[in-house]
């Protein structure tokens, strides 16, 4: 929703400039302008990405649009979890959580925590990380490595659709400059032809240059950025769903879980301490 209206923002403020200015909004409609520039962008993201990297794109810019799936609610959820999870190791010893790592579907205590279990990408690594403990035998040193080791496999994922987008944006301006010089050549063949055409055809081109440079600076480039953002969010969401696991290994108590977990989540998604104290009190 914020992404909608910060772009909504954008378009109108140019709109009104423009047409405070004495310029007609019509005029900037021109079918060709827009399947140039976008055709030879798209064509252009294709040429640059693996099949992967388009999938996690759009994906991201889907997850963009509608909101993080790792805000605060989705952190309170983990530390809830976290929470009854190290008391069940610390009741029945790390063997009884073999039930929901093994089948996390029909995990009743999962359930009970929808933000979480409803993200299978969290739930998998959860589950993943939970299950390397299972024996006990696991150095936390290691563990840690081995988990890090993951983590920047998603992160390194992430980095690549949104400089992907990022890309895409710095290109835009070039190939609002080719509409334009196109629609210039098509106006140097109407040369001798009526005033008026010519100038409706250059004013065409220009259009092409200031589609361009709006698509990139004004709606493309702050979308990458936006996403490079909630990206982080999730790569510390992960974080902290590996620290509450390494101190589920140490054997560290529930609250220790939490406070570990809670001190890797960035600040406006983690709940202050009168929060957790109605939250496990």
């Amino acid at each position: 929703m914020v992404v909608i209206v910060g772009a909504m923002i954008v378009l109108v403020s140019v709109l009104v400039g423009f047409s405070m200015a004495g310029g007609k909004v019509m005029s900037l409609i021109h079918l060709s302008e827009f399947v140039t520039i976008g055709g030879a962008s798209f064509g252009a993201l294709i040429l640059m990405s693996p099949v992967k990297v388009i999938k996690d794109l759009v994906k991201g810019v889907i997850q963009t649009i509608k909101g993080s799936a790792f805000g605060k609610a989705a952190c309170v959820d983990l530390l809830k979890l976290q929470y009854a999870l190290a008391r069940l190791v610390r009741q029945e010893g790390l063997l009884a959580l073999d039930t929901h790592v093994t089948n996390p579907e029909s995990s009743a205590l999962l359930r009970e925590h929808p933000k979480l279990n409803g993200n299978h990408h969290a739930r998998a690594f959860l589950c993943d990380s939970l299950a390397m403990i299972l024996d006990g035998t696991v150095e936390s040193a290691q563990l840690g490595e081995w988990l890090e080791e993951e983590i920047s496999v998603v992160e390194r994922e992430h980095h690549a659709a949104s400089d992907a987008l990022a890309k895409s944006a710095d290109a835009l301006p070039g190939f609002g400059i080719v509409a334009a010089v196109l629609g210039i050549v098509v106006t140097m063949q109407s040369i001798g032809g009526p005033v008026d055409e010519i100038g409706y055809k250059v004013g065409a081109a220009l259009v092409g240059t200031f589609l361009g440079i709006l698509a990139a600076y004004g709606f493309v480039a702050p979308l990458a950025a936006r996403m490079q953002s909630l990206g982080d969010q999730e790569i510390l969401f992960f974080r902290a769903m590996a620290v509450g696991v390494i101190a589920m290994n140490d054997g560290a108590s529930p609250k220790d879980v939490v406070t570990r977990a809670r001190r890797v989540m960035s600040t406006d998604c983690r709940p202050n301490q009168a929060e957790l104290k109605d939250m496990f009190n």
